[in-house]
């Protein structure tokens, strides 16, 4: 692997994190942060252009990527990103060491939504808005919107967008990777703006609502309140929030082509139907349980807090509005299992996704099946179309290969946890799959603060992994990739 055209397009990231930095600090200035939090931020802005900068100017004209190169960029992007994003929370004393710094910053690029700030009102403004917006540049993700506003890549922009946007499946809009990266970003930038509006006429501030519209599209959770969406008290605000998470957890391809004019596509598509299955199906069961149990006094709340909890955990967003690590036992469990499924191929959502659990269930159908008729050619078909062999081996690994590194993980998050298995448990998938709450230690009305360092960094890992899905990690690993 080239390193040059690597370090050309890490230039461009540490460069737009820079002037991101620089924005919030004159944000938080004119909101009246103090003076400490204000400097963080600038001080940490000008050192990453000062790194960025010279660092494109003497690689930009090494832009010809090839894949192993696009799966560099991708992965040391994410990693130079939380890197240098950490400085502020650190310089402000906001976060008190490096390693719970950069769970911080990997959880907001990576939409995770896990935080290890146990009072965030406490938090200056400026810095807020810094938190926010790295749930915003990762939502779609730091490099694609490089490649739509600076399309110097050549042909290698198709290695970037492959390793880069979420899902097995990429749909591409256009013949030119950057114009599809300017209509994705263009529904996301509208989906964004639109929400803070609908967010500002029930009744939120400026601030509130930008930071929430953020969290919910990029479908992260970090909110501006400790008690997260819950303390606004509002059922407009929680029926605008969950239209948002829902909408964030579906391709993002399907919303452009509704825009176009093809509100049709979302019928058509078997994974959006399949989405709303699941979200549906559970929702239900989640409000039977704290019906039946007495959790809740009324049907009415019942369904409202089981719908926005599913589908905060479905699509991976991981706001709350109600302390859902103390519900019964069952509606537990059904969130547990949410936090496996995610959102769509294609959306910000993040763990397995969808499409994989379709064609997984539809795999697992056919071998039954075949017990019955094993002589039978049988195929597996999403939307009335066979599956590659070859894609549904693929399939099947991830799926394999998540659940392994899942159950790897819980084992070394025990030897922290002790006997608590749920919470070893739950905060390895909520880190893995993007989630951000768990259950137990690390519920939605707590946070991973009381982690030690060790057991932070490893789930930091783990969010990068899900966040670029497996393999653009994995593949560093091996020997082959680093030669030419």
């Amino acid at each position: 692997m080239r390193l040059r055209p690597v370090a050309s397009l890490l230039g461009l990231v540490l460069l737009a994190l820079g002037l991101s930095m620089e924005a919030c600090a004159a944000a938080g200035w004119w909101m009246g942060d103090p003076l400490f939090a204000v400097d963080a931020l600038r001080w940490s802005g000008l050192a990453s252009m000062a790194v960025g900068l010279p660092l494109w100017l003497a690689t930009r004209h090494e832009t010809e990527l090839s894949r192993r190169e696009g799966f560099g960029v991708v992965a040391f992007g994410w990693i130079a990103s939380s890197l240098a994003g950490a400085a502020p929370y650190v310089l402000s004393g906001v976060i008190p060491g490096w390693m719970a710094a950069v769970f911080e910053t990997m959880s907001g690029f990576t939409t995770t939504g896990a935080s290890v700030i146990p009072i965030v009102e406490d938090v200056p403004r400026g810095i807020l808005l810094w938190r926010s917006m790295t749930h915003f540049y990762g939502g779609m993700g730091v490099l694609v919107l490089v490649v739509a506003i600076l399309p110097l890549v050549g042909t290698g922009g198709m290695q970037l967008f492959r390793a880069e946007m979420p899902g097995p499946t990429k749909d591409r809009l256009t013949p030119r990777i950057a114009g599809t990266a300017k209509r994705l970003w263009a529904v996301y930038v509208g989906l964004v703006g639109l929400e803070a509006v609908l967010l500002r006429l029930g009744g939120m501030g400026w601030f509130d609502a930008w930071c929430h519209a953020f969290a919910t599209v990029a479908t992260g959770g970090f909110s501006t309140r400790t008690a997260s969406v819950g303390d606004f008290g509002s059922l407009y605000i929680e029926i605008v929030i969950v239209v948002f998470m829902i909408a964030s957890g579906v391709n993002f391809a399907l919303h452009y082509r509704a825009l176009r004019g093809q509100p049709g596509a979302y019928g058509r598509d078997s994974e959006f139907r399949f989405y709303l299955a699941i979200l549906g199906a559970a929702s239900v069961l989640v409000a039977a349980s704290l019906l039946l149990s007495g959790a809740v006094p009324t049907p009415g709340r019942a369904l409202r807090d089981a719908v926005f909890a599913s589908a905060s955990i479905m699509t991976t967003t991981g706001f709350a509005t109600a302390d859902f690590d103390r519900w019964p036992g069952f509606a537990r469990l059904v969130l547990l299992l949410l936090m496996f499924v995610g959102g769509c191929a294609g959306s910000t959502g993040g763990s397995v996704k969808v499409v994989r659990i379709l064609v997984t269930l539809r795999a697992l159908g056919r071998e039954v099946r075949r017990w019955l008729r094993p002589q039978a050619v049988m195929s597996v078909k999403v939307a009335h179309v066979a599956v590659e062999a070859e894609m549904v081996m693929n399939v099947v690994a991830f799926v394999l290969t998540y659940l392994a590194i899942f159950a790897g993980a819980t084992v070394l998050m025990s030897l922290h946890f002790g006997n608590d298995w749920i919470s070893a448990a739950s905060s390895v998938a909520a880190t893995l799959g993007n989630v951000g709450p768990g259950f137990n230690l690390v519920g939605p009305m707590t946070n991973y603060s009381e982690i030690p360092p060790v057991g932070q960094g490893l789930l930091t890992v783990l969010m990068l992994l899900g966040r670029l899905e497996l393999y653009t990690i994995l593949v560093l690993f091996i020997p082959s990739f680093w030669r030419r």
